[in-house]
């Protein structure tokens, strides 16, 4: 009984330094998140840039799992560990520290591609396939440090992967074909996140994201298609928002033929013109118009011309212009005839 108690207080002596050597480390990791980078954070925010604000914010959820990795290193190098013992877990700290490490540049490159993406114009857009190829690369660059670390060659793994690269590609041609036609379509920037698009089979709504496989889009009824990045480059695509969101809403109808056509284009402009300066989506700036299109079977066809800031914007406008109109119509005596059919009675009769 003695000779246990011996024991157990040699071990709880030879263990008490490196304790408290863990403790001390974790405190002081505690103590500058607490302080140091708090303060940090307050200055950050008061700065022009956010490139500080991303890098601060990103390390101040992992820098306690630092600390611990750094006090559990130096608690193992004052403590008289065996040889094998002591390599296994410099091992396995290095692995816990890499993927820490890259998990937060991970995230600071995401969030870089999220902000500085929507100033510059020039910068690829912000989309679900271009973040994770960023994170992907960066998980990639920290395994082959930790193989290198670990002393496996990396080479042969390299090798492997070529030889077998071919039988991957069959395998997956599918996948490859729509995230390289994934990085085709954000390459060219001709359909972007937000875009208005409409599909030639008859699919249309906003573009909401582009992932490694499919393109999400958004239908005005609150439903969202998912489109292969293959099928979408391939496909005829009418984009709303290029060159620009602005666009010409055309309402056509038609007046009377005993109308005073002048006085019909007059008060037809007064009107459109009240909808483009009162209703929200009008461009205020633009001049309405209307042409005569040709003879109907019944009126004398027109098409008035005015503008919407985007595509949605062409449905209040078209609502609340022919609602004024037939008011102002009524008002002014112009005639919108009803369809006219003339019946031949002698013609039936004999035949």
């Amino acid at each position: 009984m003695q000779e246990a108690y011996t024991i157990f207080i040699s071990a709880a002596k030879n263990a008490s330094v490196p304790l408290a050597v863990l403790l001390a480390t974790v405190a002081a990791g505690y103590l500058i998140r607490k302080v140091i980078i708090t303060r940090l954070i307050r200055w950050s925010k008061a700065t022009s840039t956010g490139l500080d604000d991303i890098i601060i914010e990103s390390i101040k959820g992992p820098f306690m799992a630092w600390s611990l990795i750094l006090g559990v290193y130096f608690a193992a190098k004052i403590a008289d560990l065996p040889g094998n013992v002591d390599a296994v877990l410099n091992d396995a700290l290095l692995i816990l520290a890499v993927l820490s490490v890259s998990l937060t540049l991970a995230n600071i490159v995401s969030k870089m591609i999220n902000i500085y993406s929507h100033r510059v114009e020039s910068a690829l857009p912000v989309t679900s396939l271009t973040q994770n190829i960023g994170r992907i690369v960066i998980f990639g660059a920290g395994i082959l440090i930790i193989l290198n670390t670990l002393g496996i060659s990396i080479t042969p793994i390299l090798a492997t992967l070529g030889v077998g690269g071919l039988a991957i590609a069959l395998a997956l041609q599918d996948t490859l074909a729509n995230l390289f036609a994934g990085f085709s379509i954000i390459i060219a920037r001709q359909i972007k996140v937000g875009d208005y698009v409409k599909l030639d089979s008859g699919e249309e709504g906003y573009v909401t994201d582009i992932t490694l496989r499919t393109t999400k889009i958004k239908m005005l009824p609150n439903n969202v298609v998912l489109v292969p990045n293959e099928k979408l480059s391939k496909a005829v695509v009418t984009n709303y928002y290029l060159p620009d969101k602005e666009m010409a809403v055309l309402v056509n109808l038609g007046v009377h033929y005993k109308s005073d056509l002048a006085r019909v284009e007059r008060v037809t402009c007064e009107v459109a013109k009240e909808i483009m300066q009162g209703v929200k989506g009008g461009v205020s700036a633009f001049e309405p118009f209307i042409r005569y299109g040709g003879f109907g079977e019944s009126s004398i066809n027109l098409t008035v011309i005015l503008r919407a800031k985007e595509f949605v914007d062409q449905y209040l406008i078209k609502h609340e212009f022919i609602k004024r109109l037939h008011e102002r119509y009524a008002k002014e005596g112009i005639t919108i005839p009803y369809p006219i059919m003339a019946i031949n009675y002698e013609q039936e009769k004999s035949s």
